[in-house]
């Protein structure tokens, strides 16, 4: 008896020492070659005190059987419950002491079992680069041990693919109550070889024996013989070739062939490709350059250099730079210099009194006091009266109704000083408030007292100040030969008047800066409200003989003895440059004219 004793009594103290000391022992450490590996370990609260001991107990017995280094295999740990908790990353520790310090210190979390959310953070977080993961062109395997004793409470099998799509390795160990189903949904193929399930955390030394086997087989790319014509990778238990960057693996698993990136037509080359063994670079056509992406190509600009001596304009050609002058010019021999033509002289012009040319066109003038006519050659002295003008009159709400019939009283009386005739003053009207209405163009009535009819007809809008939108009417509309107005060739003054008692509700500088630019000499006539500094932004320069201003309507009267004066300019231009006017030389004849409110 004394001596079975003796012979158990070495065994037993085996069996009685913690099973990390005995899987310590079990050979020499394992040389797996580099290994990137992240524990994934359940710490919810179904996971007892002295379970999760044993865990802990688990995990630096497995990491004394590895070769833990920088260049060899690099360990991190996660946690999770209702949470995941990173223990330490991969890029943490070089050293087993203190990654073995890092798990004893270890304290569960003791919540629900998210187990799903755990493997996302693996994937997208603990098997990073910046975690200590190394890039996937350095092609170490990357290998998640997950251990649960429950079913998740969250779904695992889409997040577990995709960790698998991104190469990573998973085994699932599951202890107790886990849930086989969840286990086979994580684990990578073939399923017997990654799913392990052990009856208590006494026994999942099981699992890391077993483990520990598959990750110490041997290294089937240090032993040679294996064929791979650039690179030989392994796995535990296997092997695989890669190919170089710029190749790809032939059919036979082993040799290389270069990659023709040019013919696969994914280059992205603008131009050319160009194909070398292993790679490619891009090419552009004569007369461009490659851009800073290596793809794209730009036409050489030659005329940026500044060496062209271009007197007008440099056009950039394939060839080189090529001088080109503006309208109305000619280049010279020398390629570079440009002189006007002189069509005047060039052809039968036909002017009366003097041709000026103006590049591919030219233009009759007339002598001062003198008018051109509508066959844009002949003159005539001036006629008193000769313009296109056009009313705004405001017809807002504000006016009111008893104001208005005053405003088309003071419009007649202006009517009166017009010598209205088809050849003389035509004369259009424009009601506006909230939106714009023509009440008659310009080319309708060719009597005085056609048009003085008109107005008395005209009805009474209300609503709002809409003064922009009835300026653009004008521009746009108002003065065009459809509404009857004359040709520009033949220099008829146009003149726009605008009666309003408010400040506009939108914005009147766009579209009274346009009036101006198309020629249109604007006159801005405030009663009552109106707002000086919106009357000056519309009226033309110089304020002071474009803007007038009426406290209210019984004084409106003393702007008509400004409505004086010659229309006739000083000189008449022919084809499209409107002269500046003399008509109503008044002191304040508005474009714009504001009624003001009713005073009782």
């Amino acid at each position: 008896m004394r001596g079975l004793l003796c012979s158990l009594l070495p065994m037993l103290l085996f069996l009685l020492q913690p099973w990390e000391t005995q899987l310590r022992f079990t050979g020499p450490r394992c040389r797996t070659g580099p290994l990137d590996l992240v524990f994934v370990i359940d710490s919810s609260r179904s996971v007892r005190p002295f379970e999760f001991q044993t865990m802990r107990q688990f995990l630096v017995g497995l990491l004394r059987s590895l070769d833990v280094g920088p260049n060899a295999t690099r360990v991190g740990v996660i946690q999770y419950s209702s949470q995941v908790q990173s223990v330490f990353p991969l890029g943490t520790f070089s050293r087993r002491e203190d990654m073995e310090r890092a798990i004893r210190a270890l304290v569960p979390l003791a919540q629900g079992t998210m187990t799903g959310l755990a493997i996302q953070y693996a994937m997208n977080v603990a098997f990073s680069v910046a975690e200590g993961a190394r890039p996937p062109e350095a092609r170490v395997p990357r290998v998640a041990v997950i251990v649960t004793d429950g079913r998740p409470q969250d779904r695992v099998a889409e997040v577990a693919a995709q960790a698998r799509a991104r190469g990573i390795e998973i085994y699932a160990v599951g202890v107790q109550r886990a849930d086989v189903a969840s286990l086979r949904a994580m684990a990578s193929p073939p399923l017997d070889e990654h799913v392990f399930l052990v009856e208590s955390f006494d026994r999942i030394q099981e699992f890391g024996l077993q483990f520990q086997r598959r990750l110490c087989r041997k290294d089937l790319c240090a032993e040679g013989g294996h064929g791979c014509q650039h690179q030989c990778v392994s796995s535990p238990g296997t092997f695989h070739c890669a190919c170089n960057p710029g190749y790809r693996l032939a059919a036979d698993d082993k040799s290389c062939l270069a990659l023709d990136r040019c013919t696969e037509g994914t280059h992205g080359c603008e131009h050319h490709c160009v194909s070398s063994p292993g790679f490619y670079f891009c090419r552009c056509r004569a007369g461009f350059v490659l851009q800073q992406d290596q793809r794209s190509c730009r036409a050489i600009d030659h005329c940026s250099f500044g060496n062209h001596s271009c007197q007008h304009e440099c056009v950039s050609t394939f060839s080189g730079p090529r001088c080109r002058c503006r309208g109305g010019y000619n280049l010279l021999p020398d390629g570079r210099s440009c002189q006007a033509q002189d069509l005047c002289n060039g052809v039968d012009h036909g002017c009366e009194f003097q041709c000026v040319s103006e590049g591919f066109s030219y233009r009759c003038l007339c002598p001062e006091r003198w008018q051109l006519q509508a066959d844009g050659k002949s003159c005539s002295r001036c006629r008193e009266g000769h313009v296109d003008l056009v009313l705004l009159v405001d017809g807002s709400k504000s006016v009111r109704p008893q104001n208005f019939e005053l405003v088309k009283r003071f419009v007649n009386q202006i009517v009166d000083f017009l010598d209205v005739s088809p050849e003389g003053t035509r004369v259009g009207l424009v009601q506006f408030s909230s939106r714009v209405r023509t009440e008659f163009p310009l080319g309708r009535y060719g009597t005085a007292a056609e048009v003085k009819q008109a107005v008395l007809a005209v009805e009474y809008m209300e609503r709002g100040t809409m003064t922009g939108l009835a300026l653009r009417h004008m521009v746009e509309h108002s003065f065009s030969e459809a509404q009857g107005a004359r040709p520009r060739a033949l220099n008829v003054p146009r003149v726009g008047l605008v009666f309003t008692d408010g400040r506009s509700q939108d914005d009147v500088s766009v579209w009274a800066a346009r009036a101006k630019e198309e020629g249109i000499v604007m006159y801005a006539v405030g009663v009552g409200k109106a707002v000086e500094e919106e009357l000056r932004e519309i009226a033309s320069e110089p304020a002071e003989l474009h803007v007038s201003y009426s406290p209210d309507f019984s004084t409106m009267t003393h702007l008509l003895e400004n409505l004086k004066g010659s229309i006739c300019p000083g000189e008449h231009i022919g084809l499209g440059t409107p002269p500046l006017l003399s008509l109503l030389t008044l002191r304040d004849l508005p474009v714009l004219f504001v009624p003001a409110p009713f005073v009782e």
